[in-house]
């Protein structure tokens, strides 16, 4: 019988626990050099030791407890051309499912153990080279928490029937109904907002537009006082959860977009947002929160691991009409 939507949603919950325990484990065992030794360089990105634990598990996973029923097309770095149709030997138009994992969204933070990495995961109707992120029909993505933290969260979404979220005990294996929802504020003041620019290479011109859209929207900050906040937080999933949770009031990253001036100093431009790093933002879309590209429209980048995709989101539409104009000016006035 084909796997439908119910059976992927309850499977791809139990397979992203089976790595967040995984990864934690291994956590736990290995030291922090360990973890950070580089396993292979990609085109897209590094891979570190910590990649391997989780990566291994998938492709045995969708293999036995997908594929055997439903032919998929799974999408993934480390895969050869990074995508694997399976059960091998079928034709890729004939796969029922699209799926794109990213098996540690924020291995940064985590292999060091700063700050919790996600497991995530879109699945969409197979449309060929054409699907894109607004094809995913389902999104779950789950918290790899630090090794001394025991509480983390798992949050899906089924595209037009909301989100839901849950907080798990990963030492008791209890779970509670978790409420999500994005901030309510009608301003960035006194909240977090950010651009991203999490690595050298043309930090300096993010930070001057991160700048000009505080200076236009809140004006100078009085003395002594800080009238916004901001969190370089490496993992596009963990930005999309801040949204989510009310954490953040905006957050965009603007990283493709500066190619051009860097190509004017002679630069190349360094690592990127991809589509399977944001393979989960139906899940943000479904609470409310808005996520746009640099221009305001719907993400629409194709499932694969090589795009490079700018993203943008507000927490509400009241903080988009704040921002949304000043940001477009900021880039319109460096020809972005």
């Amino acid at each position: 019988m084909a796997v439908g939507i119910k059976q992927l949603l309850n499977a791809i919950i139990a397979l992203q626990a089976h790595i967040r325990d995984a990864v934690v484990a291994a956590c736990e065992t290995a030291s922090l050099e360990q973890m950070a030794s580089i396993a292979q360089e990609e085109a897209g990105d590094t891979i570190y030791a910590i990649d391997r634990v989780s990566e291994e598990l998938l492709v045995d996973f969708f293999t036995q407890e997908i594929a055997s029923h439903t032919p998929i097309v799974l999408i993934a770095e480390g895969l050869p051309g990074g995508k694997l149709v399976l059960p091998e030997g079928t034709p890729e138009e004939t796969a029922r499912w699209r799926i794109i994992v990213d098996p540690i969204d924020g291995t940064r933070g985590l292999m060091y153990q700063k700050r919790s990495g996600w497991i995530l995961t879109g699945v969409a109707p197979n449309k060929g080279q054409q699907t894109n992120l607004q094809d995913i029909e389902l999104a779950i993505q789950t918290e790899i928490p630090l090794v001394k933290q025991h509480l983390c969260d798992v949050v899906w979404a089924v595209r037009g029937q909301g989100a839901q979220a849950e907080r798990v005990n990963r030492l008791t294996r209890e779970t509670a109904p978790l409420p999500l929802h994005p901030s309510r504020a009608k301003t960035i003041a006194h909240g977090f907002a950010a651009i991203s620019r999490f690595f050298p290479g043309a930090r300096e011109i993010l930070a001057a537009i991160d700048e000009e859209i505080v200076l236009a929207a809140l004006g100078p900050a009085a003395p002594g006082k800080a009238h916004c906040f901001e969190d370089q937080y490496i993992c596009s999933g963990g930005q999309l959860y801040e949204l989510m949770s009310g954490h953040d009031r905006f957050c965009a990253d603007l990283r493709p977009l500066l190619e051009p001036l860097l190509a004017q100093k002679g630069q190349a431009l360094g690592i990127c947002c991809h589509p399977y790093d944001l393979c989960t933002e139906l899940i943000a879309r479904e609470m409310g929160v808005l996520v746009t590209d640099e221009r305001g429209r719907p993400l629409t980048a194709p499932l694969d691991v090589e795009s490079d995709v700018t993203w943008v989101g507000y927490a509400n539409p009241a903080i988009r009409a704040q921002i949304e104009p000043h940001l477009q000016a900021a880039l319109l006035k460096r020809g972005l």
